[in-house]
């Protein structure tokens, strides 16, 4: 969509894309979890997303399908549930289930990843488990977060680390990790190409589909108009960073109102001598 004004590449990448959808469980290989591929397609990209403190990965699933429809392989393990959720284990749990995707002939056979073409995502603590993961497995081509919060090890040194493109999506009315205190700096400290976003009126659990009982613990709900530009953002995003599609680039250079660009670098400064 060469031409077109983010407005417009926002609407199309709302929507489903041309690929029908299948899903799978993890559990299958081993990993509980879900998994959604278009129906074929050999070489694909593919993403790990790590879901947020207490989420079951079922709130992610319209997200999960809407990346497959437009050809990403979109996988999310679904361990590290309970209230000591460790980071660094559902880093690890990423990377494995990236190891899952690229190492097993997905569907019926006719689906396969490349793995020159991997990304990990996440929410919340998922998104600070997934900057930990980016951190130390050189397969990983990009990083997006939701919405992330520091956690331990730290999100915030491991992203000195992280040379890749990251894209980091902030929640506004987040009192759960204020932008200022967690995204805005995970996105400073980046080491490679690095954008930040802030969706008005978004809270924390504002990505997460549904509803479910963390939320009488947690700030916020499931909201429409956030995972709407989620969808489409991290469509764009991925698209063009692991497949080098710039047919949405637009939607990933302007500033929006419904996502306002807070800060943008092509790439960390290299320090002088």
């Amino acid at each position: 969509m060469s031409g077109y004004s983010a407005k417009q590449v926002l609407d199309r990448l709302s929507r489903p894309g041309p690929h029908p959808v299948l899903r799978g469980d993890l559990a299958l290989v081993g990993l509980p979890g879900l998994v959604y591929t278009p129906e074929e397609g050999l070489g694909l990209p593919a993403v790990a997303f790590g879901h947020g403190w207490l989420q079951p990965v079922t709130r992610y699933r319209a997200l999960l399908r809407h990346l497959a429809s437009w050809g990403v392989v979109a996988a999310a393990p679904g361990t590290q549930r309970g209230p000591l959720m460790s980071a660094r284990l559902l880093a690890a749990n990423l990377s494995t289930t990236l190891d899952v995707c690229t190492g097993v002939r997905l569907g019926t056979g006719g689906i396969s990843v490349d793995a020159s073409r991997l990304a990990v995502a996440g929410h919340s603590m998922g998104g600070g488990a997934a900057v930990l993961a980016a951190s130390t497995d050189e397969r990983v081509r990009a990083v997006v977060t939701l919405a992330a919060t520091e956690t331990r090890p730290s999100a915030l040194d491991a992203a000195r680390e992280v040379t890749v493109p990251g894209l980091h999506l902030a929640a506004a009315e987040d009192r759960i990790a204020p932008p200022v205190g967690h995204a805005t700096a995970i996105a400073e400290a980046w080491a490679g190409p690095v954008q930040l976003r802030l969706l008005p009126k978004t809270s924390h659990l504002g990505f997460a589909e549904g509803r479910h009982w963390s939320e009488l613990l947690l700030d916020g709900k499931g909201e429409r108009a956030a995972q709407k530009l989620s969808k489409a953002l991290v469509t764009a995003f991925l698209l063009r960073t692991l497949t080098k599609d710039k047919r949405w680039d637009a939607l990933l250079e302007e500033d929006l109102k419904s996502a306002t660009l807070l800060f943008h670098r092509a790439a960390h400064p290299t320090p002088t001598t």
